[in-house]
């Protein structure tokens, strides 16, 4: 009865897979350039593997989850930023573009099988409980995250506002893991924050790109000109800790400080759609050809003297725009290097609600610039006193790789970052839940903010050396 089961398992198997070979075949037959045989025989090995579980393993197992589980490992197992959607994470992704979704607030990776803190997003319980880039989250509750699909832990993670979730942390610098109280929110992110910080200088903070980050800076740039009656002497565009989002709402974001038609950025991928030039254009950013927001803004934003603010925090979106912004020299960026995550993920919509989140290209700064795990150099450098303590896509295990490596055997720079980094992991520090206790966050654009008066001496230096000039 047994040997019956695993041959009906085997034969069903390989009715299933003769069935999706032919299906593809006009697929293949359409990217002649790209096809290559389907590897028959490991398909087979993954047939019979499939019906030795089902047969013997020790407790019964449904298909639907040996099958979810498989397309998790096979997609984790290209990069940490690839993975497979199930409908209801579909659904959550599709709600966390939007800016509105329930959980943390954190973005997250994978780094040695555990979830990686990516980046806090501002004025979320995660924020406010003092987690940071670079953290390890090495248990929620009582589960270990070891081994634990992101998806699986995301939906851990998320949850009705107002219940806690006890995670565990694992930091640089620390000697032992330490617990973490968090209660979980509805998450309502306002992507685009400004103000004026005095007469005649404006800030603008990003905290993520969303659908309207675009439109919600062209209205943020409009105030801050009609506030201040007139045109400004400077700006400051902070974007440390923007894990990133939308694309095409960092295009939106460059356009506005730089001139129409500039390229941006462009990518290169292996398929022809992942190939892109996206220039400064209505088209690149714009949904709705009525609603050109970046045709309303003053003409002096495009000459106003711009400091962008970046750190390890800040990645992907914020790198592209920090990126073009210093290959224009339309700005000067300010502050750390930041994270270094250079790869465009696209979301590929499956027949049955379900999704991939796969990485399709790298992308380039305009002057040709791949900061996949190298990231944005700032033009000055100052120090917020945390990027030691934290780690870069370049520290990531099974990341994919910059176009650079193979010309370079080593890197001096990323060598004496490495020690550094290992120093600052070797020395001893107080218990991470004390220092926990008494952390308050840094409220960005303030007098307690370093990096933000010196982005603003800086503007003030520039428009002295105008006047004297």
């Amino acid at each position: 009865m047994k040997n019956k089961f695993k041959s009906l398992t085997l034969i069903t198997f390989g009715l299933v897979f003769g069935i999706l070979i032919s299906v593809n075949l006009s697929v293949f037959a359409d990217k002649k350039s790209e096809a290559k045989k389907l590897p028959v025989e490991d398909l087979r090995i993954f047939a019979e593997v499939f019906g030795k579980i089902k047969a013997d393993y020790v407790e019964e197992v449904e298909d639907k989850q040996l099958l979810t589980e498989a397309l998790n490992g096979m997609l984790a197992g290209l990069d940490p930023h690839s993975t497979f959607l199930d409908q209801d994470h579909f659904k959550e992704m599709q709600q966390g573009t939007a800016g509105e979704f329930g959980g943390l607030g954190i973005e997250v990776g994978m780094e040695d099988g555990f979830v990686k803190v990516i980046s806090p997003i501002e004025d979320t319980p995660a924020f406010k409980a003092g987690l940071q880039s670079g953290d390890l989250i090495i248990k929620l509750d009582d589960k270990s995250t070891k081994g634990m699909s992101l998806n699986d832990a995301v939906k851990i993670m998320r949850g009705k506002p107002g219940t806690s979730l006890n995670v565990q942390i694992l930091r640089k610098g620390q000697d032992t893991p330490f617990d973490v109280k968090i209660t979980r929110a509805q998450i309502k992110s306002q992507s685009v924050r400004a103000k004026l910080i005095q007469e005649d200088y404006g800030y603008i903070r990003v905290t993520q790109f969303q659908e309207r980050t675009g439109e919600d800076v062209a209205k943020s740039i409009n105030k801050l000109f009609d506030e201040n009656k007139k045109p400004l002497n400077g700006l400051v565009l902070d974007m440390r800790n923007n894990p990133g989002g939308l694309l095409n709402a960092a295009v939106a974001v460059s356009a506005a400080f730089i001139p129409e038609g500039e390229l941006v950025v462009y990518t290169e991928g292996r398929a022809r759609d992942s190939k892109m030039h996206l220039t400064a254009i209505p088209e690149n950013f714009i949904r709705d050809p009525k609603n050109n927001y970046i045709e309303k803004l003053p003409s002096e934003i495009k000459k106003t003297p711009l400091v962008v603010l970046v750190n390890n925090g800040s990645a992907s979106a914020s790198e592209i725009v920090a990126g073009a912004l210093q290959d224009h020299k339309r700005a000067l960026v300010v502050g750390t290097k930041s994270f270094g995550k250079g790869s465009v993920q696209s979301i590929l919509p499956m027949n049955n609600g379900t999704a991939i989140k796969l990485t399709t290209a790298r992308y380039f700064t305009p002057n040709g610039r791949s900061i996949q795990a190298k990231g944005i150099d700032p033009d000055i450098v100052v120090e917020d006193g945390f990027s030691g303590l934290m780690s870069r896509e370049a520290d990531l295990s099974n990341r994919l790789s910059n176009p650079e490596d193979q010309n370079n055997e080593a890197d001096p720079d990323n060598s004496a970052e490495n020690d550094a980094k290992k120093e600052n992991t070797t020395s001893k520090s107080d218990d991470g839940a004390e220092a926990l206790k008494s952390f308050k966050p840094l409220e960005f654009g303030t007098e307690e903010d370093k990096q933000f008066q010196e982005a603003l001496n800086i503007l003030k230096g520039i428009d002295i050396y105008k006047k004297i000039n």
